[in-house]
């Protein structure tokens, strides 16, 4: 999936958004021309699908209620802001994917939905050129996930990323349920798997050593858990980007041999976004070392891909850079 123009943090400003916008005109579509508009829109009205994305950590957003559905709850949990229209085929594939990580998810993030049909101003107020169109808001700043439909084991790698971002930015709360709950719906929600339970809830606390434990602990007993060793990397990550030196770019731009700051500025990139940055660093100092030097930065590297997670296409493409540097 190609992304170009949104793989940064920051590449959209919400500073506009935190006074309701002037409401649209009555009968108002979406904006003008070169403004948003669906991608892949079917004739007529909504299509199939467009009303199912609902549940208990679901909450539909308009321009009026932007500021407090989503800056200020941003302070306290993750918020996904996903831009969508009725008339997107996409859009309505990608909504109730969304909608059931939600749920599954219990409250770790708060899933927003903005119809930009209804709300044009809204819409070009962010930049949406097209939809589907996910961000997140943390303490009110953009981290872009992703544009156009993706399937659940991708979505779900992007949600587990900007947990990981969440967590090593004091983000750590969940949001209570903000839309339904009757019983279909509680019966339908999965069971968390008791084998992470005491790892998540270290994480949930801000307790990272204890996470690392609960995460090893699991992989002594069963070594080849994809699971335990994804969150065991990301919590790695986070504790090693908590403080970072000021002075470590300057230091890996004046040695590319500094293997130290070369892996650091890159779990730096990785928790800002740069995934793409990040890979890039550390195959290119494994290009100019050699030995035990080369090795480390290799595992740590592969660490990295476990952290985005092994099928992420970034990775994918990543890998054959490497195998072609140690080779």
């Amino acid at each position: 999936m190609s992304q170009p123009n949104f793989s940064r943090p920051g590449a959209i400003d919400l500073s506009s958004l935190r006074k309701p916008p002037t409401p649209p005109r009555p009968g108002g579509g979406p904006a003008g021309p070169g403004g948003p508009g669906p991608g892949g829109p079917g004739p007529g009205g909504p299509g199939p699908g467009a009303g199912e994305a609902a549940g208990p950590y679901v909450l539909n957003v308009s321009e009026p209620t932007f500021q407090g559905d989503v800056i200020e709850r941003s302070l306290q949990v993750p918020v996904i802001v996903e831009f969508w229209s009725p008339r997107s085929e996409a859009s309505n594939t990608l909504s109730p994917v969304l909608a059931r990580l939600s749920t599954e998810y219990g409250g770790k993030f708060l899933l927003t939905r903005i119809d930009i049909d209804a709300n044009p101003q809204l819409a070009q107020a962010v930049g949406v050129q097209t939809v589907p169109l996910v961000i997140a808001v943390l303490r009110g700043q953009v981290v872009p996930l992703f544009q156009g439909p993706v399937g659940e084991p991708e979505a779900r790698q992007y949600i587990d990323q900007l947990l990981t971002v969440a967590v090593a930015n004091g983000i750590t709360g969940r949001t209570d349920p903000v839309g339904p709950t009757g019983p279909a719906e509680e019966e339908a929600e999965p069971e968390l798997d008791p084998r992470y339970e005491a790892a998540e809830n270290a994480v949930g606390a801000g307790d990272l050593d204890g996470a690392i434990a609960a995460y090893e602990a699991l992989l002594k007993e069963s070594p080849a858990d994809a699971e335990a060793k994804a969150g065991l990397a990301r919590v790695q990550l986070v504790k090693r980007t908590r403080d970072v030196p000021a002075e470590v770019r300057t230091r890996a731009a004046e040695n590319p041999e500094d293997i130290e700051a070369q892996m650091l500025v890159a779990d730096v990139d990785l928790m800002g976004g740069h995934v793409d940055d990040a890979f890039a660093r550390l195959i290119k100092t494994i290009q100019v070392t050699a030995g035990d030097e080369r090795n480390t930065v290799r595992l740590h590297l592969l660490e990295l891909f476990e952290v985005v997670g092994i099928n992420d296409e970034r990775v994918i493409k990543s890998r054959r850079r490497l195998m072609a540097a140690l080779f």
